[in-house]
């Protein structure tokens, strides 16, 4: 990245400067508080060696040159010349001009609707296990899309688990560290039924929740049973077009989720059914009637509005334009990001067998993963 023209401001308290053609401003603290130098980074593993404390509260630029892609700064109290890399610093700029709307998603996230059955992602077991680049593609399908889809997987117990291990670890719950998907008698959980599942999130009864559930099929003879994921944020930018009073209370105001299934277990959270960042990005979707408590978070004078906006956003989940529809066969599993993915199943029949498995990991070892793969090149 190209940095040109860098000029001393406020008295050296910051610098303007081009990066590949774009005016950008850094304040002396930011810059110095970042250096990538070995002084102030570990050469090894990249942590800060410093803190904010060994940084003169009085620090100014002295003196700014560019050369080609790189900036050097020469920093006052301490003399240091500390050189700064352009597409670094395009990377990590700061300088906006214009606030987000609330509900905003980074670049790499592709909001999606039933259209979405005709592009549904997908790798095979084979190809993934052998061939880091296509695992890459996975990831990265389960970071745009908040879901992809496996075949020809092992139809074997817990194997699951080892498509968890391709990129991070399982997390354990109450459930274990994988649990069956199937009818039983007298279940702890509705999934053990066969009964139709409304589109939901798992488990946001749990702080912190699963951020990614996987659900592999190992027999599936019934009738009926399909598979439904829905895309949450999708469904968020609906409601916040037509409603944004409903959409400012479901993300401005905590729903309370309990589950007490099982001897001994008391899961209680208090989150929003819609959770934005502190600058407006969508983080999250929480949806689960069969977990949602009783809401006391949420002012009189509100509450009439605030179940509205619920069964609103009820019904734009419900609606099949939003639906992505498909029968896992044996040897097959998706992937959901359970904070944006909404899942479901259609009832079936007594007759058959229809055998899932479902397992429990999380979007921190997955897009470390898949950001080592991407700085390895393998997804240019």
């Amino acid at each position: 990245m190209q940095v040109s023209e860098p000029k001393l401001i406020d008295g050296g308290a910051a610098v303007e400067l081009t990066l590949g053609g774009e005016r950008h401003r850094f304040h002396a603290l930011w810059l110095r508080d970042n250096a990538r130098d070995e002084k102030t980074r570990s050469p090894g593993n990249g942590q800060r060696l410093i803190t904010i404390l060994d940084i003169p509260g009085d620090t100014k630029i002295a003196e700014a040159k560019a050369a080609g892609g790189t900036l050097s700064l020469r920093f006052e109290p301490e003399g240091r010349v500390i050189d700064y890399d352009g597409g670094w610093l395009a990377r990590n700029a700061y300088d906006r001009n214009a606030a987000r709307e609330p509900g905003w998603t980074p670049e790499e996230v592709k909001r999606w609707d039933s259209r979405l059955l005709n592009h549904v992602p997908v790798e095979s077991w084979t190809e993934v296990t052998t061939d880091r680049k296509a695992l890459g593609r996975w990831l990265a399908a389960v970071r745009r899309y908040g879901f992809a889809v496996m075949t020809d997987t092992p139809t074997e117990p817990g194997t699951l688990c080892q498509v968890a291990e391709l990129f991070g670890y399982v997390r354990e719950t109450n459930y274990g560290r994988w649990f069956e998907v199937r009818a039983e008698v007298n279940p702890n959980n509705l999934a053990y039924t066969n009964l139709g599942l409304q589109a939901h999130t798992d488990n946001p009864y749990r702080d912190p929740v699963p951020t990614l559930q996987i659900l592999a099929c190992l027999e599936n003879s019934v009738e009926g049973g399909d598979s439904i994921v829905v895309d949450g944020f999708r469904v968020v930018e609906r409601l916040k077009a037509e409603n944004p009073k409903g959409f400012a209370l479901l993300s401005g105001h905590a729903a309370r989720f309990a589950y007490e299934g099982s001897a001994g277990v008391r899961l209680r959270s208090k989150r929003p059914m819609i959770e934005l960042g502190p600058d407006g990005e969508l983080v999250a979707v929480r949806f689960n009637n069969r977990s949602l408590a009783a809401a006391t978070d949420i002012p009189y004078d509100d509450m009439a509005d605030y179940y509205a906006a619920y069964r609103r956003f009820a019904e734009l989940i419900e609606d099949p334009a939003m639906e992505v529809t498909f029968k896992l066969k044996p040897g097959e599993l998706f992937i959901v990001d359970n904070t944006r993915v909404l899942h479901a199943r259609k009832s079936f029949s007594g007759t058959g067998k229809r055998w899932l498995q479902g397992c429990y990991a999380d979007k921190d070892g997955l897009y470390s993963t898949l950001s080592a793969i991407e700085e390895e090149g393998l997804l240019q």
